[in-house]
């Protein structure tokens, strides 16, 4: 007896690219999921969702009164997401932004003279950080340090006060003394100067940061979630020394730790 089998789906055609597409889409909705993981805004991503898939039963039980209704509110979905998840889509784009091809060194510094151009950018003084923090950290001083090399942060720069001074140790202590005017807040460096002190940073709704940190680490995570920058916290409470980057916070820090993480950031 001859079997038809090989030919029951001789009608459906896979190419290897197809294999690529559902894997490139599986990594993608991996990635969003960890963007929202623990966030109000899954919640919301869950309800569309709901909402959309009661359109689609909807339409197929061709309920024409409620199909209307229901497709026209879906119609406007496309601007309400970018409206209800502006937080995350900007946070989305400044990951992708940072780990492209064409964010790396090696490949910026090839395309010569454009903005980004790091050879003209001056070498930041991390010998001058490190000793301040570690003063700092010694004398219980509550300090924020912004470190930025693609941007100036103007706008977050903007709500603090204009400094534009050299980076050293003792600039950076007197302006986290616990009695100078401008000791609250965070102190914003790019290009080798202290731009602004006392600047107001976006506070991180990260549920994974442990009740027990404050402002200063929840700012350090909410402005290197939204930007390229790095974040170094002294705890004024414990003088324990912390790192931030791409919104991950590394706690409990010695000083030969920290040093390594800001000149491993200076040589990138």
């Amino acid at each position: 007896m001859v079997t038809n089998y090989p030919y029951l789906f001789s009608f459906i055609s896979i190419r290897w690219l197809d294999f690529l597409d559902i894997f490139l889409v599986a990594v993608l909705l991996y990635q969003l999921y960890n963007l929202l993981k623990g966030t109000v805004a899954i919640r919301i991503l869950l309800g569309i969702l709901s909402l959309y898939l009661i359109w689609k039963l909807v339409e197929a039980l061709k309920m024409e009164l409620l199909d209307e209704i229901l497709g026209q509110f879906i119609g406007v979905g496309v601007i309400a997401l970018i409206i209800v998840f502006q937080q995350e889509i900007r946070r989305f784009l400044l990951i992708v932004g940072n780990r492209s091809v064409l964010a790396q060194p090696k490949i910026r510094k090839r395309f010569g003279n454009w903005k980004w151009n790091e050879d003209k950018t001056a070498k930041l003084n991390t010998k001058a950080i490190i000793k301040a923090c570690f003063n700092m950290s010694k004398s219980k001083t509550g300090a924020l340090i912004v470190i930025s090399k693609d941007s100036e942060l103007k706008y977050h720069a903007s709500t603090g006060d204009r400094v534009n001074g050299e980076v050293t140790a003792n600039l950076l202590e007197t302006i986290f003394f616990k009695n100078n005017p401008m000791h609250d807040g965070a102190v914003i460096i790019h290009d080798n100067k202290i731009k602004a002190a006392r600047c107001i940073l976006p506070v991180s709704d990260n549920p994974k940061i442990q009740d027990n940190y404050g402002l200063r680490h929840r700012s350090a995570v909410g402005i290197t979630e939204n930007s390229a920058a790095i974040a170094v916290i002294v705890s004024e409470e414990t003088g324990e020394l912390s790192f931030c980057k791409d919104g991950n916070l590394k706690t409990n820090l010695d000083i030969d730790t920290l040093k390594s993480l800001l000149e491993r950031e200076v040589k990138d």
